[in-house]
């Protein structure tokens, strides 16, 4: 018995030019409104898998790990760690967790990883029996980032991450943690090695998109973000996936879309990938 559970976290308001990327504001903006100062709002939504014995967890968002001055900075909105409360409302306590995927090491993706701000104390793992399962090109990209993306990163995690004993490093399209019913995709267009989570359900795959695909809007080929490090390669690599799950009845779950937690891959007439079927929460789909 496996069920899919959305679960938000923190979220966020972000630059909106900066998450369209070259985009222009008069078509954005049709998409996701912006505020007074130019921001758009972001979820940060995370899937919970309870896989018979198991309960995994795919993200963990942004968290509250910054302190006040940083958290106002990058726009987190609530000042609770909005992840462990949405857990418990599934009857989910931190040490429940057996494992959690993080498809890079971003710090809206990987932050609510750790404990919450403290004055004078350093972060903890805040799931202290979880395996935490990386990709290998995601992993060395964390401690080796480039210039262009360093600020992304949290400092320390990675040895956070190491030092738990806990650490998966995945350079295949599996996990041992994870095992059978589970697979991985493969995108380099946002950062090097992202991961993607592709889930086995009877009525068709449901891949947890990252920031690969964010939201609705960047279902479409040529929308991508300024945050992205190859957008070109990044719309081939959309192509070429979309492509498949349309073949495969597939699903994305989106991680920062606001109101759309998962949505079916269809292409229409004109040859334009988009999302029917859309779910604003996933409650307990069943396998």
């Amino acid at each position: 018995m496996r069920t899919l559970t959305s679960v938000l976290g923190n979220s966020q308001r972000l630059d909106g030019g900066a998450m369209f990327g070259n985009a222009p504001r008069a078509m954005w903006e049709k998409w996701i409104a912006p505020d007074e100062q130019h921001r758009i709002p972001l979820a940060c939504r995370c899937l919970l898998i309870k896989d018979r014995n198991r309960v995994i967890l795919l993200e963990t968002g942004i968290g509250v790990f910054f302190d006040p001055a940083m958290r106002e900075r990058y726009g987190v909105v609530e000042p609770t760690h909005v992840l462990l409360d949405s857990l418990a409302a599934e009857g989910v306590a931190p040490e429940d967790v057996d494992v959690v995927v993080l498809s890079h090491l971003h710090f809206d993706h990987a932050g609510g990883a750790l404990t919450s701000f403290q004055p004078g104390q350093a972060p903890k793992l805040a799931f202290p029996r979880a395996t935490f399962v990386v990709g290998a090109e995601a992993w060395q990209r964390a401690v080796s980032p480039h210039a262009r993306d360093k600020a992304s990163f949290i400092p320390g995690l990675t040895n956070l991450l190491a030092g738990s004993g806990r650490l998966e490093l995945a350079a295949s399209d599996r996990a041992a943690a994870l095992g059978e019913g589970f697979r991985f995709h493969r995108s380099s267009g946002h950062t090097p090695g992202l991961l993607l989570t592709e889930v086995e359900m009877p009525d068709g795959p449901v891949l947890f998109c990252a920031d690969m695909i964010p939201g609705r809007a960047w279902v479409h080929l040529p929308i991508t973000m300024g945050y992205d490090r190859f957008p070109e390669l990044l719309v081939d690599e959309k192509n070429s996936l979309l492509g498949d799950l349309v073949e495969r009845k597939g699903r994305l779950f989106f991680t920062h879309d606001p109101v759309v937690a998962m949505g079916r891959v269809t292409k229409d007439a004109r040859g334009r990938f988009h999302t029917v079927d859309e779910q604003a929460d996933v409650r307990a789909i069943a396998a």
